[in-house]
């Protein structure tokens, strides 16, 4: 097995096996429900600087991970990890989260910038999948907010504070294990508070508020079902709840319910300069998969929650914020539909993929939506590519296949 690289010198793409020089780790889970665990890393070499940062994308395939240029879409380098594997950024901009086994794993993406005051120096290297990790049972929810990450594992209920800038090695971490383990989130605040889910392995009811030494100030139960997390304007912490959502803010809880007796938010989208979230939107409690074709606004300032028709149907990872805070929804259409988050009014549609169908399994691959600056990425897993999607025009401006079928995608600006 190796790691391949991808160099380009005037052009052409010249691929270099580094089978003779890769390190290789392997670690493995007993047959618990998890996928053993096999991964590359390639030799240290020395990093070369660039004129500008270099941003790149990693793209999440059936047994690895690819990462590309977010540039070209050009492939730089592929590493295998088998089974089922998620990503998230770290929090800072060269470093993502691999969710893989019973662990977040740290993926050293190869692109990143040091300032010197007035400027700075900018630096690519091979990526490498690293041997930090940060080991629980069934690892779920990454949030960053204010400088800091937190990690949630559904299956212990542990909860892992660090500073993303401290990654070059193992960082040092704050702990907290929730009182039952469950598909949870938490999101620390800039004062020290911590606000995470409640529930057991069999329901999920609301919010608890601890202060920087772990004792509790707030509670809310109001939230059957709770789920995903997004902080808004004023951290405004919103959770998404199978009636409407729960909002804490200025020490206070929230409830804005929605206008149906069910009507679910569950996956949740912000911009911390803006009080709207977006969030998507199902009415049927009984649906084995039901394919929603509105989403909600809601405002943490107001109270007010706006239902957007879109005229068609997407999933959870369609959902994403623009640079001027827009909403953007992948609809199974084919486009990228563009909200204003304060009118609701749908002001674009623009055609990027072939219409397509949510698959029955939620770890299967489908189209996915990713955000970076004024630019979109969206994977096409029916034609194994990806497209770069200009905000600015709508215009595709970029299409590439790659070597496997994309699953989640993710990046680090460099």
């Amino acid at each position: 097995m190796a790691t391949t690289l991808l160099h380009r010198s005037g052009g052409a793409a010249v691929a270099i096996s580094l089978a003779a020089a890769l390190a290789v780790g392997c670690s493995s889970n007993e047959p618990d429900g998890t996928a053993s665990a096999t991964s590359t890393t390639p030799q240290e070499s020395e990093p070369i600087e660039s004129e500008t940062a270099q941003p790149r994308l990693t793209v999440t395939y059936d047994g690895g991970i690819m990462v590309l240029d977010a540039d070209t879409l050009g492939l730089i380098q592929t590493t295998e990890l088998d089974g089922f594997n998620r990503v998230n950024p770290a929090g800072d901009s060269r470093h993502v989260l691999v969710s893989h086994g019973n662990s977040f794993r740290v993926l050293d993406v190869g692109t990143w910038s040091d300032s010197h005051g007035d400027h700075s120096h900018h630096y690519t290297a091979p990526p490498q999948l690293t041997d930090v990790e940060f080991e629980s049972s069934e690892p779920g929810h990454v949030v960053r907010h204010d400088g800091k990450t937190v990690l949630f594992f559904d299956g212990s209920g542990l909860v892992e504070i660090f500073d993303p800038n401290t990654l070059d090695g193992k960082p040092e971490t704050r702990t907290y294990t929730a009182p039952d383990p469950h598909h949870g989130v938490a999101v620390e605040l800039a004062d020290g508070r911590l606000v995470t889910s409640l529930g057991t392995d069999e329901k999920r009811t609301g919010i608890v508020v601890l202060d920087a030494a772990r004792t509790e100030t707030a509670r809310s139960e109001d939230c059957p079902g709770v789920h995903g997390e997004a902080v808004a304007a004023n951290e405004a912490v919103t959770f998404g709840c199978e009636n409407g959502v729960i909002v804490f803010k200025d020490g206070a809880i929230r409830k804005i319910a929605s206008p149906d007796s069910y009507g679910r938010i569950g996956n949740l989208s912000a911009k911390e300069d803006s009080p709207i979230v977006l969030g998507d939107y199902k009415v049927d409690p009984n649906a084995e998969l039901e394919r929603p074709t509105r989403v909600s606004l809601v405002n943490t300032e107001t109270g007010e929650l706006k239902l957007v028709e879109l005229g068609t149907s997407y999933t959870f990872r369609s959902l994403g914020r623009g640079p001027a805070g827009e909403g953007l929804v992948l609809g199974t259409d084919g486009t990228l539909q563009v909200i204003d988050p304060v009118s609701g009014a749908v002001t674009s549609r623009f055609p990027v993929i072939a219409p397509w169908s949510e698959p029955q399994e939620w770890q299967s691959p489908r189209p996915a939506l990713y955000v970076q600056g004024n630019e979109a990425f969206v994977t096409e897993p029916a034609t194994d590519s990806i497209h770069t999607v200009d905000l600015a025009s709508g215009s595709v401006t970029k299409s590439e296949k790659v070597p496997h079928t994309p699953n989640e995608i993710t990046g680090v600006t460099g």
